[in-house]
């Protein structure tokens, strides 16, 4: 267990803050003179941040998080005493759908109540994870009944994955809270990355954080029906949008087609289902697209061939483009079908580390008969002479050449 210099007071400290979204946090808030302490269960993960390394790819950390160590404003630790030690406390727990696609509102609660003896009077604490409505309110009662008194401040994050070491400081920062103190507060604390500061009550944050990925899932589940549409009619859906956007600002907001997975984008868009009854029709629809998108491309492969005796590789298995990030990726869906419906499954990424079942692109090009590129990484842009003539399934138009399934 990790306790570094147990007696020293810190500007704030963020819980779970070795993750994707709490890590580029801390280090963003060090690179500004913070004092700053990362609590996490991970101990790997810990013992990686305290030696300078970042436990994931995130462009442009890797330096920050350096610096933030040489100036000792940055310690990580498995202690939950550190908590004990902060003016501020930042939680970034994760907050996933079961496999009934419910929410668990109870995540975030639990997970403070489990540390609720390390919180004290005064303390502001920041609710950073996207919550189901009426979360952040819970939280609130909880430490009225433990008798703690602290300020609770709701602060969504937003920040695209890869990005964060820009957006952290360019982006506009929801605050809320249930009195003027308190925004005020989370305020001046968020003010250390950004000038522009937006403030909004509890529940309103919490459905602009819900908004916001729900309102970016139903666009790409648009553009994704779209693609299936021109496809089934031989036609080229990226030709026809570039053409329709050319120029005329109200499409200019139309994403390409591609798999619309991560963390994040169903999730909420589950979440905000349940919130409003399951009466959310155009959440599910969107649902029913993105998440199809894997199976209609092997169910137009089996019309083109003996899929049964095929050889299929997929070219990239995290959830985005220049990204090692796995988790909800619609490849290992996509992987899932074309073992039960191919005869032989291969799989590679340029970044993904944690799948010991990768081969290199040399060798599932090498293996494959119809290859599916998965993921836009830029690596794949250019694949040369390295494919031949063989089929490439290209959702994502990276190639620039059309190609339909």
């Amino acid at each position: 267990m990790t306790t570094p210099d147990a007696a020293r007071a810190l500007d704030v400290v963020v819980v779970g803050g070795c993750g994707h979204v709490g890590l580029p946090l801390a280090i963003g808030f060090a690179s500004r003179g913070l004092d700053v302490g990362i609590y996490d269960i991970n101990q790997a993960a810990v013992d990686l941040v305290n030696g300078g390394e970042l436990p994931f790819q995130e462009d442009g950390a890797q330096p920050v998080l350096e610096r933030a160590l040489q100036d000792d404003r940055l310690r990580a630790s498995t202690d939950p005493s550190i908590i004990s030690r902060a003016d501020a406390v930042v939680v970034v727990v994760g907050t996933p759908v079961d496999e009934h696609l419910n929410p668990n509102p109870h995540a975030v609660g639990r997970s403070l109540e489990a540390n609720i003896g390390q919180f004290r009077d005064g303390q502001l604490l920041v609710l950073r994870s996207t919550v189901y409505p009426g979360v952040t309110r819970n939280v609130e009662r909880m430490f009225e009944k433990a008798g703690v008194a602290l300020d609770v401040a709701f602060c969504p994050e937003r920040i695209a994955e890869g990005k964060a070491m820009v957006e952290l400081f360019e982006l506009p920062q929801i605050v809320s809270g249930r009195s003027q103190e308190v925004r005020d507060r989370a305020g001046k604390l968020f003010g250390h990355l950004t000038d522009s500061i937006v403030e909004l009550e509890p529940e309103e944050a919490e459905l602009a954080k819900l908004f916001t990925n729900t309102w970016r899932y139903i666009k790409f589940a648009a553009a994704n029906q779209f693609y299936v549409m021109a496809n089934n009619n031989g036609l080229d859906f990226e030709r026809i949008r570039s053409a329709l956007s050319q120029d005329y600002p109200r499409a200019s907001d139309m994403p390409g087609a591609g798999f619309a997975a991560g963390p994040c984008l169903f999730k909420d868009t589950m979440q905000l289902a349940a919130f409003s009854d399951n009466s959310f029709a155009l959440g599910h629809a969107a649902m029913l697209v993105n998440e199809g998108l894997p199976l209609y491309v092997v169910s137009q492969l089996e019309q083109k061939m003996d899929l049964s005796t095929t050889r299929v590789g997929i070219l990239g298995m995290a959830f985005k483009g220049e990204s090692d990030d796995i988790r909800s990726s619609l490849s290992y869906k996509l992987k899932r079908i074309l073992e039960f419906r191919a005869g032989s499954v291969m799989t590679t990424d340029p970044y993904v580390t944690v799948d010991p079942t990768l081969s290199t692109l040399e060798e599932v090009v090498a293996g494959s008969d119809v290859l599916i590129l998965a993921a836009p990484h830029k690596a794949y842009r250019d694949l040369g002479g390295l494919v031949g003539d063989k089929q490439v399934v290209d959702i994502w138009n990276m190639l620039g050449d059309g190609t339909t399934v």
